[in-house]
């Protein structure tokens, strides 16, 4: 599915380098998380995933099912499937929710070549998905985030990602100010899109969340690349011990 090979990224015109040699591959059907020190580049490598700009790729390669991601503009890889839910989701006044949806979500079926889903489809899916997540119909007509608290935003960017069923999901501290009742209720959401045929790369700072969505693999992102894995029991220890040891 996700194979990273040798990454370096830097910043600042290509002055300031975050990643330095960052290894890393997720196959189909998993869940990997990475967790980390502040400023180690957990954000970076998401944003290099998806295409940001500011973000230059110095070396190395990155495929998804054996295809140059690294070539794609950031359009064509939502189109390829893949999907970042954002640690503070950006407000777009004027934009109503489900208009930015429906399109973004035929925009993507159009580029793979597939019919656009019709308007009553659209409508009862979103309704069904919004009811799992417990998110009031009133969220549905507001424009997009405008006036949400920081779990509303949270409990979007899940519902959009389980309309828009992507094949590869990057979450960058999806759990980042969340009560404890928003954390499950966003985490049943993920855990319903495990899949045999998607991965998922969860970014996160605290175990708590991986208490609800149990990863494959737990990776530590220190000094620019990853400087240990373990299985989901490893999450637990870092929890305990920290990153000082692999920070140093």
């Amino acid at each position: 599915m996700l194979k990273i090979e040798n990454l370096h990224v830097a910043v600042d015109d290509g002055l300031k380098p975050i990643l330095t040699g960052l290894s890393l591959e997720v196959p189909k059907g998993e869940v990997h998380a990475i967790m980390g020190p502040n400023g180690a580049g957990k954000s970076t490598l998401s944003y290099c995933l998806t295409g940001r700009d500011g973000y230059e790729v110095t070396d190395g390669t990155v495929t998804l099912d054996g295809e140059d991601l690294l070539e794609m503009e950031p359009e064509e890889r939502a189109a390829a499937g893949v999907f970042l839910s954002f640690q503070y989701p950006l407000e777009i006044p004027g934009v109503p929710t489900m208009t930015f949806l429906k399109t973004a979500l035929n925009a993507q079926r159009k580029a793979r070549g597939e019919e656009e889903m019709k308007a009553p489809e659209f409508l009862k899916k979103s309704r069904a998905l919004a009811a799992e997540l417990k998110m009031k119909p009133e969220m549905l007509k507001r424009p997009l985030n405008v006036g949400f608290s920081g779990g509303e935003k949270k409990r979007m960017e899940i519902f959009q990602m389980m309309m828009l069923e992507p094949n590869f999901v990057v979450m960058d501290e999806t759990d980042s100010g969340l009560d404890v009742d928003a954390l499950r209720i966003v985490a049943d959401g993920v855990n319903k899109l495990r899949s045999p045929d998607r991965g998922m790369l969860i970014i996160t700072h605290y175990q708590r969340l991986l208490d609800y969505i149990v990863p494959d693999r737990v990776h530590v992102l220190a000094n620019g690349g990853i400087a240990a894995s373990g299985d989901a029991d490893f999450a637990k220890t870092l929890e305990k011990e920290g990153y000082d040891k692999y920070a140093a």
